[in-house]
């Protein structure tokens, strides 16, 4: 997710710290060592590769995709970072800026874990998968036409491993990253058997050494460490226009991109320009978008998708309303606990929250019953623990008996059902009767801690107003059972310096889980994650059992193993009641102006794929009218 997006995607982090300074080794070294490598055009951990050597382009994608036209999209809150390195931590990062950098590997968006090169014409790693060394392509360059270089590569590797923490739980096993050709680049990791790791080190984004290590127009050397508003070099499809700082921005299609042949972007970024309308208000977006000032909407509003689309070019069916299937990505979206304060360490006050909150009747009044309730951690996934755990899953959670609820083996997880008047009155009691066990006593209305005579208190932190109507509904549901609830909205950076100071109670949180899960989880739920400033793992876990199935995802050995230790993490993390688990939909919901045309069908792991895929249509653009 701000609410950490579900696109996002995404976020993993854990301790950053400076690698040591590259290693060189002689020439004749090097060539008896690229000599003995085996070079992959395509990496996938477990499985075969869709495409072979040498493919033309990918199956999804329109090759004859006319290129030209523009694409307007709408953005919420300001922005004053182009830096990469630093978002979510220095600024809010500007939407797009991804489309300016390159990485070194891919993904093809129908296959699940398979990704082709990029920057780097191919990879090759040993067969204990201890370390992966990357090939960059000849012709790959910096728009201002300088060569991608291996300097380029360690620079980026070393300031995301410094300065981002977000992204430096994806690195913190490799130990050495060295140049070992003239383009080659190799990362070698602390132990063998990570089949996943040399794939993560590919989605590396590259950034030009040379350029953050000079100086500004105005002579001020740049500072890769700190957020920035000016328009840095990239290597990718797109570079910065225009922009006003914090209302909108313009990339325009680099007509002499180096990669424009390359096979993984042939029929891809097809736009002439791409825009983004930045908005401080939700409502204020919608109707811009009615009065046709910009394409495209996503939107993640149930009450907007259900009531706000109702106007004269949507029945004339100039304005198209489309959901696209989220397959490429799990979700768990909670009222997540900070469990280094006293209040929350015992799973049974947390579990009462559970009880206390009335999903069904949130989602019939606020969401227009659009919703389904969360039950996983990796929700909307073949991932996603079911029923009781059985076979290979099993023999994973037997490792760990001692460190786990006994409810894990013999009862399948599910969320408390308010769904009628005697159900919601049966769960206060339970929430009721949970506290009484873990220390508190009703005193006059209201929950005294039975050794300290505290009452029970607790802040809703929020850093935007759509999620006070939630707080603000679940509030009288824990007062009612004794707890003094007060709700309160700050802006952005304070919002932000609040989590990394772990400066709250509860927030609404939500992580992003790939196909591929991996060292990402270290971040998200590992014990040494907890200590650190920034991390994902926001509620504070340190839990051997967590800990020891993180090991088992990150080292699994095949695919059937990466799913059973994967629901066996699952498992474990929500019989533990770590957060009161909210909702998903399973879909994307878009609007859009009809002015554009996609490949049919769309790849199955790549939602709606827009604007990558799409293409301007001029024959339905003037069927829908001007851009105001």
């Amino acid at each position: 997710m701000n609410r950490r997006s579900l696109l996002t995607s995404t976020m993993l982090l854990l301790a950053a710290r400076q690698l040591p300074l590259p290693t060189w080794t002689s020439r004749a070294e090097a060539q008896e060592k690229t000599a003995s490598l085996v070079w992959r055009h395509g990496v996938s951990p477990f499985g075969d590769l869709k495409y072979p050597s040498g493919f033309k382009q990918f199956d999804y994608v329109n090759a004859n995709a006319p290129k030209g036209g523009a694409a307007c999209q709408i953005a919420l809150g300001p922005f004053d970072n182009f830096n990469m390195v630093v978002a979510g931590i220095k600024g809010s990062l500007v939407l797009g800026i991804d489309l300016v950098y390159e990485t070194l590997f891919m993904p093809a968006l129908d296959e699940v874990s398979s990704e082709y090169g990029l920057l780097a014409e191919a990879m090759s790693y040993p067969d204990d998968f201890s370390s992966v060394a990357f090939r960059l392509r000849a012709e790959a360059k910096w728009h201002d036409g300088k060569p991608v270089t291996p300097e380029d590569v360690i620079f980026s590797f070393n300031a995301f491993n410094k300065f981002s923490p977000q992204v430096a739980a994806s690195y913190r096993l490799v130990v050495k990253v060295e140049k070992t050709g003239d383009r080659e680049i190799t990362f070698t990791f602390d132990a063998p058997g990570n089949r996943k790791l040399p794939q993560i080190i590919g989605q590396l984004t590259i950034l030009p050494k040379e350029w953050w290590e000079g100086t500004d127009k105005d002579g001020n050397k740049r500072a890769v460490g700190e957020s920035s508003l000016e328009p840095p070099l990239g290597s990718g499809a797109y570079r910065i226009k225009e922009f006003a700082a914090g209302r909108s921005i313009v990339y325009e299609r680099v007509k002499d991109y180096w990669g424009r042949n390359v096979n993984v972007n042939i029929g891809r970024n097809n736009f002439d320009e791409l825009r983004f309308e930045y908005f401080r208000d939700a409502t204020v977006a919608i109707e811009a978008f009615k009065a046709n000032t910009v394409d495209w909407r996503s939107e993640n509003s149930a009450k907007n998708w259900a009531t706000a689309y109702d106007f004269t070019a949507v029945s004339e069916k100039r304005v198209v309303l489309e959901e696209f299937p989220i397959n490429n990505v799990g979700i768990m979206q909670a009222f997540a606990f900070n469990i280094r304060r006293d209040k929350f360490k015992d799973p049974r006050v947390r579990l009462a929250f559970n009880y206390a909150f009335d999903f069904e009747a949130l989602n019939k009044q606020i969401f227009f019953g659009q919703y389904k309730r969360i039950a996983s951690y990796f929700e909307g996934t073949e991932l996603a623990a079911t029923g009781l755990p059985t076979g290979r899953e099993l023999e994973f959670l037997e490792t760990v008996r001692d460190k786990v609820p006994a409810e894990l083996f013999t009862k399948a997880y599910s969320n408390p059902v308010s769904d009628n008047p005697t159900a919601v009155r049966t769960n206060q009691r339970e929430a009721l009767r949970l506290f009484r066990e873990a220390s508190y006593d009703m005193v006059n209305q209201q929950l005294v801690n039975r050794k300290t005579s505290e009452p029970f208190t607790v802040e809703f932190l929020a850093n935007a107003p759509i999620f006070e109507r939630v707080f603000l509904f679940y509030k009288p549901s824990l007062e009612r059972i004794g707890i003094t609830v007060s709700v309160r909205t700050v802006d952005e950076a304070q919002y932000g310096n609040r989590l990394r100071n772990w400066d709250f109670d509860i927030i609404t949180y939500a992580w992003g889980e790939s196909l591929l899960p991996g060292n990402e989880q270290r971040g998200n739920w590992g014990s040494q994650a907890a200590d650190q400033a920034g991390a994902d793992n926001v509620i504070g876990i340190k839990n051997p059992a967590v800990d020891a199935m993180i090991e088992q995802v990150v080292f699994a050995k095949n695919q059937a193993d990466l799913v059973a230790a994967t629901k066996a993490l699952d498992r474990v993390l929500l019989w533990n009641h770590y957060v009161v688990p909210q909702w998903a939909y399973g879909k994307l919901r878009t609007a859009r102006w009809d002015r554009f045309s996609h490949p049919n069908p769309l790849p199955k792991y790549g939602m709606s794929a827009f604007p990558t895929l799409w293409w301007w249509d001029a024959d339905k653009a003037a069927k829908a009218g001007t851009r105001q």
